[in-house]
């Protein structure tokens, strides 16, 4: 009896385990995931349906975007249970440091919040033998402002209030730019304090082409890695500035939706001139990710967002994160467990784990493309 009621007891917490996992995203568990009879995790059948290990075998380094970095993890995490002879190790930087490394031929691929510039792809072809770096589309997802006003729970500002804010121009929270935006909403005269990326980053480069469009002169900056606007203060990597914003009142900052939704992090409501204002959602996201066009060519999958979209239900200051890669001239001993492990990333399981997490799944008409290109890599 005694032993029937320990088990009993230990079926129901991990049952309460199991439900809390459901309600809160986290950047290293997945609920699509069982226990397996050595007590290790193991992906379900549907999480593993479409991991084909293939030939793939050893060690595949890989680094770049923090803006990926909570996907990646569950992608790492469901893809070595299966394929057991492959470590993946992605070391979680910026998209300026995974180019470097990637060009500098330390890494099978790198994840970028931003594609190839045209010397960077030069610069590729150092590196992938008788071919190039290419951009492959992977994530898709809201880039969500974070705040933390005391005492305001809901909070709406449109693109050239919130550039003032990053600019340093607004200074107070109960100005008048904010509370116009705000009817109803108490707004304390508490200090703005504005964080931003300390280092290279996709991120600030997408919020940054966001506010370039819609912010009018606003923001008079061309979008770049580096933050390019005085004032504000710096934090390293998108973990690094959602810790500023959820401890320090006053904050307001810029990262991926994963990255608020884990740490209950409350995000701004986007006035783009719809019927109403815009959450940071993936659905939401997804809205503007599906209007995007391919604008690389051949086996580039580079894509042109419309950040100054007026979509009903559609958040405009979204990105997509690549994966990048050689088209041809990768090398023997990864090229393997590269093919393997995107195609896990890029099949209809592994992009389902992206809508469940705070991310947004890349269109299926562009994802079929992805699929086609990792196919094709030599």
């Amino acid at each position: 009896m005694k032993l029937q009621r320990k088990n009993m007891l230990r079926a129901s917490a991990l049952g309460a385990l199991v439900v809390s996992g459901a309600l809160v995203l986290t950047a290293c568990g997945s609920d699509d995931n069982t226990k397996g009879p050595d007590g290790s995790t193991k992906p379900s059948a549907a999480a593993a349906g479409d991991i084909k290990c293939d030939d793939a075998k050893g060690k595949l380094l890989a680094s770049g975007s923090s803006a990926q970095k909570n996907a990646v993890d569950l992608w790492i995490k469901n893809y070595m249970a299966v394929c057991s002879g492959v470590e993946v190790n992605y070391k979680s930087s910026s998209s300026g440091e995974g180019i470097v490394a990637f060009n500098q031929g330390t890494v099978g691929f790198a994840g970028s919040d931003s594609a190839l510039k045209p010397e960077q792809v030069e610069d590729s072809k150092k590196i992938c033998t008788g071919g190039q770096g290419i951009n492959l589309p992977m994530v898709g997802g809201p880039i969500a402002i974070g705040f933390n006003v005391n005492g305001v729970d809901k909070l709406t500002l449109d693109a050239p209030t919130l550039a003032a804010i990053f600019n340093d121009k607004i200074k107070k929270w109960d100005d008048e730019a904010i509370k116009k935006l705000n009817p109803g909403v108490n707004l304390p005269p508490t200090a703005i304090q504005a964080f931003h990326r300390s280092e290279d980053s996709g991120t600030t480069e997408n919020l940054g082409k966001y506010l370039k469009a819609t912010a009018g002169d606003q923001w008079t900056y061309e979008a770049a890695k580096k933050w390019p606007a005085p004032g504000g203060q710096a934090a390293s990597g998108s973990a690094g500035v959602a810790a500023q914003v959820k401890q320090v009142d006053g904050a307001i900052g810029y990262f991926e939706l994963s990255y608020a939704s884990s740490q209950g992090i409350k995000t701004v409501d986007i006035n783009t001139g719809a019927a109403a204002p815009v959450a940071a959602t993936p659905e939401n996201a997804s809205k503007a990710i599906a209007a995007a066009k391919i604008a690389g060519t051949g086996s580039d999958l580079a894509l042109k967002l419309d950040y100054a979209t007026k979509a009903e239900g559609a958040y405009p200051i979204v990105l997509v994160t690549y994966e990048v890669v050689c088209d041809k001239g990768n090398k023997a001993e990864t090229l393997p467990a590269v093919k393997s492990f995107l195609n896990y990333t890029a099949s209809d399981a592994g992009q389902k784990i992206l809508s469940e997490n705070g991310y947004a799944p890349i269109p299926a008409e562009i994802n079929k493309k992805v699929r086609e290109v990792i196919a094709t890599l030599g």
